[in-house]
C-alpha cells in the first residue's frame, strides 16, 4: 500500500463514526474490551462497501466486519455459521443469475443491461445459530445499484424470515446484543423493533469492518443523524407514482419525505434527523433576532447531559403560513453539528438563514412568493422533537423573485393534505418584525454572457461537432455501456474529443465513481493509450455477459504485450453518498471531496462524474445510496461541500449529476417524469441551485429521464433559463452516458434523445459520443435544424473549461 492510500484511510476513519446512526440503545454498548464475540447475517463476512454499477470503486483493501472485529482483538465463535452461510449464499446467487439470464432472453434483451443493479433477495434459510454467545452482533445487508429498483419483497426492504427469526432469538438469548444495518437505504424494521440496540452500519468504504469494531469498544461514538424517514413498509405513501416504464407521476407535489409524514401526521419508526448517541444532550437558551437584511438567527446552548462523550446536531426548521399556497407542516432551514463534547461540556450553536430561501413558487404567475403571516421557528434534533423558539411576522406578502414559467402542466394536480398539520405558537414566545421591503427582490436577466466565441468560431461544422460529442471510439462496443469509454486513463467513464489535439485543444478525462474514483485497477500503456488489464468492468456484472463477450474480455484484457509493463492505480472508497449526509458535517464532506481530488491530481482524471444529488423521492430507487437525502437543503448543501473539497486541487472539477427528477432506474433511459413546477423547483431543482451558487461546479449532467414529455438533455428551459441564467451555472453541460441501441426499451412509448436536439438545448457535451452522434450534429447542421451560432457557444464554454481545467 502506498503512502496516499495510508494517509487517506487515515483522514477517513476518525469520521465514518459520525456516519453511523444509533437508532436505538439501552447502554450496553460500548462494550469494556475485546473478548468472544458471535458474529451473524449476511454482511457478518459479506460486508458491502458500497452500491453496483457507478458505485464500485477499485480499492487496494476492504475490512468486513468479520476482519474489522478481529483485528481489533476479538475471538469470533461463529465460523461454522459462516461457512455454512456461505454455501447458501453460492446457491441463491448462481439461481439468480440463471433466473436474469432466463428473463432477458424473455425480453429479448442483453443480460447485463437488464440485470445491471439488479438486486438478489436475501435467500431464507435455516441454520443452527453454533457459537452463540452471551455478546453477539447480527449484520444484515443490502445492496443496491444503477439500473434496478428495490422492491417491497422478503429480503428486500422487508426482513426475510429468517432474519426475523434470527435476530428475534439473540435479543432473547443474549445479555448484550446489537443488530447492525449494513444498508444503503431503509428497510421495514417493524418486526425486530423489540430489539435493544440498533445502528445503521451504512457502507462506509475501505475501512467499513475497522470503523464498526472502533464505535463497538468506544474508540469512537455514533453521532450521525438520518437524512430519510424510516418507515414502516406499510406507511410510506402511495400517493405518487413509481416504477413505470414509460410515464411516473409526481402526484404527492411538495409532500416528500418528512414534509408528507410530519405534515399528514403519519406514523414514523424513525423520524427525519434522528440518530442517538453513546451520551445524551440538552438543547436551551434559544435566542431569536433578524440580522442584516432578511436573515434570521437563532442561538441556543447545547450541554453533554451523559457519561460519555459526543457531537449532537441542532435543526432548524421553518413553518411557512398558509395562504394562497399550501404548505408543508415545516421544512429544514439550517443546521451546525457541535465540536467533540465531554461530558458536562457546554457550546453555544448559532443557526443562520434567510427568508429568501424559504420563499414558495406560484406557479400561476411564475413568481417566488412570501406571503405575509407568521414564520415559525423551532429547534430540535430531529422532525418529531422539536420547540418553537420563536416567529417572524411578515405584515405583507412580497414577490421575491418573477421567472420564466418552465416545463409545462401535467396531468394532474398535486396532492395536497385535507387537515394540515398546525401549531399555535404561546403568546409568550418572541416575535420578530419584519417590513416587506426589507426582503430583498432579485430579478433574472435571460441575456446571459455570451463566451468569447472566437476559438470556435475558425473550426469547420465537422471540428465543431467533434467536440460535441464525446471522443468516441469505433472498437470500444459493450464497454461504452458501462463509462468504460476512456483511453487516457486506464478505466475512466470517458474523454471530451481527441481530434483537435493538433489544434493545441486537449481532451478533458472522466472518471465515474461517486464513493470515490472507479478505475481500472491494472494497466499497460501503448500508442493507443492506457488500456485496462480487467478490473474496469464491474465485477457485479461480468457473470451477466455472453460466453463470447467474457473471452473476449480475457483477451483483450489480461494480456499485456511481451514488452508492456503491467501497472497500477488504486483508488480510496469513501461513504457512499447516504452515509455522508448521515454524517451531517460539511467538514468531513470537504474532507471527502479532498481526497478524491488529490486522486485525481494522481491519476490524471479532470472531471469527477459526481456527486449525485437527487432525492430520496422513494425508498425503493435503486440509486438512492448514491445520493445523499429526501430533502433538498441537505443535498445541496453536501454537494457543494464535496465539490469545494474536489475543486481545491488544480485542474480537478466535479459533475454534479442528474438534472433533475432522476428518481428511478426503471427504464430510466426513456421514463417520463410527469412533475409539477412549483414541486420541480422547489423540491427537485433546489439543492442543484444551493450547490451551483456555493460551489461552483465545473460541470453537470443531465438525467437520462424525460420531464413532462421532453428529455431533461433537451429542454432549453432547464439548460438555458434555470441552470445558467437563474442560477447563474458557468461550466459546461453533458449527457449521461447514451449509447445506441442500448437505451431503447422496446416497450417504451418516448423516444431515445438525439445529439443535435441536446446542443440545441445548450448542452455542450452528447456523452460518451459514437460516430453515429457526429453525423447526427453534422447532419443537424446543415439541415437548418441547429445553428452554427448555437453549437459555437457550445463549443467555446467547452474550450474555456478545457483551458481552465488542463495545464
Amino acid at each position: 500500500m502506498q503512502n496516499y492510500e495510508r494517509e487517506h484511510l487515515a483522514k477517513l476513519r476518525p469520521y465514518l463514526s459520525e456516519c453511523m446512526v444509533l437508532l436505538k440503545s439501552n447502554g450496553a454498548f460500548p462494550l469494556a474490551g475485546a473478548g468472544e464475540i458471535a458474529l451473524y447475517g449476511s454482511g457478518a463476512r459479506h460486508t458491502v462497501k458500497g452500491g453496483t454499477g457507478s458505485g464500485e470503486v477499485n480499492s487496494r483493501s476492504f475490512v468486513t466486519v468479520e476482519q474489522g472485529l478481529k483485528g481489533a482483538g476479538f475471538t469470533v465463535t461463529t465460523s461454522e455459521w459462516m461457512d455454512a452461510y456461505d454455501g447458501v449464499l453460492r446457491d441463491a446467487h448462481a439461481e439468480f443469475i440463471r433466473l436474469i439470464k432466463k428473463r432477458a432472453r424473455e425480453r429479448h434483451t442483453l443480460a447485463v443491461m437488464d440485470g445491471m443493479g439488479a438486486v438478489m433477495p436475501e435467500p431464507e434459510y435455516d441454520l443452527p445459530l453454533s457459537g452463540i454467545r452471551d455478546t453477539a452482533v447480527y449484520v444484515l445487508s443490502r445492496i443496491s445499484g444503477e439500473g434496478n429498483d428495490r422492491e417491497f419483497q422478503k429480503g428486500d426492504i422487508l426482513l426475510s424470515e429468517s432474519e426475523k427469526r434470527d435476530i428475534l432469538f439473540l435479543q432473547r438469548n443474549c445479555s448484550k446484543f446489537l443488530l447492525v444495518l449494513n444498508v444503503g437505504g431503509p428497510v421495514d424494521l417493524e418486526p425486530v423493533l423489540e430489539v435493544d440496540n440498533i445502528l445503521i452500519l451504512s457502507q462506509l468504504g475501505s475501512e467499513t469492518g475497522a470503523a464498526l469494531a472502533d464505535l463497538i469498544l468506544g474508540k469512537t461514538f455514533p453521532s450521525g443523524k438520518l437524512a430519510t424517514t424510516w418507515a414502516a413498509s406499510g406507511d410510506y405513501p402511495d400517493i405518487g407514482e413509481f416504477g413505470d416504464i414509460n410515464e411516473t407521476r409526481y402526484k404527492e407535489g411538495i409532500y416528500v419525505g418528512y414534509r408528507y409524514f410530519d405534515s399528514a401526521e403519519v406514523p414514523v419508526l424513525f423520524p427525519f434527523g434522528f440518530g442517538l448517541g453513546y451520551t445524551s444532550f440538552e438543547l436551551y437558551q434559544a435566542e431569536c433576532e433578524l440580522e442584516q437584511a432578511d436573515t434570521v438567527s437563532v442561538s441556543v446552548r447545547v450541554r453533554n447531559t451523559g457519561c460519555y462523550p459526543g457531537k449532537e446536531t441542532v435543526q432548524l426548521y421553518v413553518s411557512v403560513p398558509e395562504g394562497k399556497l399550501d404548505q408543508p407542516y415545516q421544512c429544514l432551514a439550517a443546521f451546525e453539528k457541535t465540536r467533540t463534547m465531554e461530558p458536562g461540556a457546554e457550546e453555544e450553536i448559532r443557526l443562520r438563514f434567510s427568508l429568501h430561501d424559504v420563499a414558495s413558487f406560484d406557479a400561476e404567475l411564475a413568481e417566488w412568493i412570501m406571503e405575509a403571516g407568521d414564520y415559525v421557528l423551532r429547534i430540535g434534533t430531529n422532525s418529531r422533537e422539536t420547540t418553537v423558539v420563536g416567529t417572524v411576522r411578515l405584515t405583507d406578502s412580497v414577490k421575491v423573485c418573477r421567472v420564466r414559467s418552465s416545463f409545462g402542466i401535467p396531468d394532474f394536480s398535486d396532492w395536497k393534505p385535507e387537515n394540515r398539520r398546525t401549531e399555535v405558537p404561546e403568546e409568550t414566545v418572541p416575535c420578530l418584525i419584519i417590513e416587506p421591503g426589507r426582503i430583498p427582490v432579485s430579478e433574472v436577466s435571460y441575456n446571459r454572457d455570451k463566451p468569447d466565441c472566437a476559438p470556435a468560431k475558425c473550426l469547420s461544422d465537422e471540428e465543431l461537432a467533434y467536440l460535441s460529442v464525446g471522443a468516441f471510439d469505433p472498437r470500444a462496443g459493450v464497454l461504452n455501456v458501462i463509462g468504460n469509454a476512456g483511453r487516457s486513463v486506464a478505466g475512466a467513464a470517458g474523454e471530451t474529443s481527441r481530434m483537435l489535439k493538433y489544434q493545441g485543444i486537449p481532451s478533458l478525462v472522466m472518471a465515474d465513481g461517486p464513493a470515490g474514483l472507479r478505475l481500472a485497477k491494472d494497466y499497460v500503456k501503448g500508442k493507443d493509450g492506457a488500456r485496462a488489464l480487467g478490473g474496469s468492468f464491474p465485477e457485479s456484472m461480468l457473470e451477466l455477459l455472453p460466453s463470447p463477450a467474457r473471452f473476449l474480455l480475457r483477451l483483450m484484457g489480461k494480456r499485456p504485450g511481451k514488452k508492456e509493463q503491467i501497472l497500477h492505480q488504486y483508488c480510496t472508497a469513501i461513504p457512499i453518498g447516504t452515509a455522508v449526509a448521515q454524517s451531517w458535517n460539511l467538514e468531513f464532506a470537504t474532507l471527502c471531496g479532498d481526497i478524491v481530488g488529490e486522486e485525481m491530481e494522481r491519476f490524471g482524471v479532470h472531471l469527477w462524474l459526481a456527486p449525485a444529488l437527487n432525492i430520496h423521492r422513494n425508498i425503493r430507487c435503486g440509486r438512492n445510496f448514491e445520493y445523499f437525502s429526501e430533502d433538498p437543503l441537505v443535498s445541496g448543501l453536501f454537494a457543494a461541500a464535496l465539490t469545494n473539497g474536489v475543486q481545491a486541487h488544480p485542474g480537478c472539477g466535479t459533475t454534479v449529476k442528474h438534472f433533475a427528477a432522476n428518481n428511478q432506474e426503471t427504464n430510466r433511459y426513456n421514463s417520463n417524469s410527469q412533475v409539477s413546477e412549483r414541486a420541480m423547483r422547489e423540491i427537485y431543482l433546489r439543492g442543484f441551485e444551493i450547490c451551483v451558487k456555493r460551489s461552483h461546479p465545473y460541470a453537470l449532467m443531465t438525467s437520462y429521464n424525460l420531464i413532462n414529455g421532453t428529455h431533461s438533455s433537451e429542454r432549453r428551459d432547464l439548460i438555458e433559463d434555470i441552470l445558467r441564467s437563474e442560477f447563474g451555472f458557468r461550466g459546461i453541460v453533458m449527457t449521461d452516458w447514451v449509447i445506441n441501441g442500448g437505451t431503447i426499451n422496446r416497450a417504451s412509448l418516448h423516444p431515445a434523445p438525439e445529439a443535435w436536439k441536446t446542443a440545441a438545448a445548450g448542452s455542450n457535451l452528447f456523452m460518451p459520443g459514437s460516430r453515429r452522434d457526429w453525423k447526427n450534429i453534422v447532419s443537424a447542421l446543415r439541415g437548418g435544424e441547429l445553428s452554427r451560432e448555437q453549437l459555437e457557444t457550445n463549443v467555446a464554454d467547452l474550450i474555456r473549461v478545457i483551458n481552465e481545467l488542463v495545464k
